[in-house]
């Protein structure tokens, strides 16, 4: 890995000595390719073990296609219900986190009680206050300022289905990437993001982790100003979920080019995820690594070591504070300086 060189330029500031990646250059290299010493799939090159490394493989693109059949096919009451798209969410997560236990990647990503804990309370809470935050300040105004302004896209009612599904994909990845981008870029937003990339390992909800301000701020685009069925929406956010959660997932499986030309994987992600804060300056895509190689952010290779600052694994109340620590760390400097004067 050190012998690439990062994506971006270093951004302004003293970042790294405050909030990430103050690394000396005596690190080791944390690149990594797929074990060949550990053969998960057997004993042997035999045509069996190659036969299920490559349906291992292929789990990824099947459900992205399972999800397009049932949002295209299923029953209009399943459809129709507001409720779907969180249950859909919810059995998709459910499934890829099943998976770690019988297509474990790395054994320091094992799954334990404290992890899971922590990842699951911010899955409920992107679920819940950030959604309802997101919608309320964000999606709510945006639609009323779309009606106010008479602004349509009835021509995106016209489009085919997996065009609308498209579209949705390309609208919100399009904003998140370049969100992503601004918070490695610039420190304020980096304060608000740095906890998330102070994950010490990575599993199938830790895509939900991270600082509550960052979490409001990733999900906001300008979405609201498109007509579109609630299908090809909800088809749209259940694909995502599903590309984000395999991306951060402790899952063996390393998908087709076809897949991994357009959708991020564990192995895109894991290198973003990288110990060294430079490292992490690339593939920003949430989901669709297709943007990231075409505005020449991409970049190849995997790291099975994972976080910021020395791998300090933070508590849930020290990433709500992360973005107040310089904050904080004046205050207290102000009233180190008064207590001598008062003396």
């Amino acid at each position: 890995m050190d012998e690439q060189p990062a994506c971006n330029a270093a951004p302004s500031g003293d970042m790294q000595s405050i909030v990430g990646g103050g690394h000396s250059s005596g690190n080791p290299d944390l690149s990594y390719s797929p074990p060949n010493a550990r053969n998960a799939y057997g004993a042997g090159d035999g045509d069996g073990n190659a036969l299920k490394k490559t349906l291992v493989n292929l789990v990824p693109p099947a459900t992205v296609a399972v999800i397009v059949l049932f949002w295209a096919f299923g029953p209009r009451s399943w459809i129709d219900n507001p409720w779907s798209i969180v249950v859909a969410g919810a059995l998709t997560t459910i499934f890829v986190q099943a998976l770690e236990w019988f297509l474990e990647r790395h054994e320091g990503w094992r799954l334990d009680r404290r992890e899971f804990a922590t990842d699951l309370f911010y899955v409920i809470l992107s679920n819940t206050a950030i959604s309802w935050a997101s919608s309320k300040l964000a999606e709510d105004p945006l639609k009323a300022a779309k009606h106010s302004l008479g602004i349509t896209t009835e021509w995106a009612m016209q489009l085919p289905f997996i065009l609308q599904v498209a579209l949705v994909i390309f609208v919100m990845e399009f904003g998140q990437y370049w969100m992503h981008r601004i918070m490695h870029d610039w420190r304020p937003f980096w304060l608000t993001h740095a906890p998330h990339h102070h994950i010490t390992q990575l599993n199938a909800m830790k895509g939900a982790v991270g600082n509550p301000i960052e979490l409001f701020l990733i999900s906001l685009s300008v979405l609201a100003l498109f007509d579109l069925p609630q299908a090809a929406e909800f088809c749209a956010f259940n694909i995502l979920g599903a590309v984000s959660t395999f991306a951060h997932a402790n899952v063996r499986s390393d998908p087709p080019p076809f897949y991994s030309f357009v959708f991020t994987t564990i192995r895109h992600h894991s290198l973003h995820h990288s110990v060294k804060y430079e490292d992490t300056r690339c593939n920003y895509a949430n989901s669709l690594i297709l943007i990231d190689r075409v505005l020449g952010t991409y970049r190849e290779g995997e790291s099975a070591i994972v976080g910021q600052d020395e791998r300090k694994r933070l508590s849930i109340w020290e990433q709500f504070i992360f973005p107040f620590q310089p904050t904080i760390a004046w205050i207290k400097a102000k009233q180190g300086e008064a207590v001598p004067a008062a003396n």
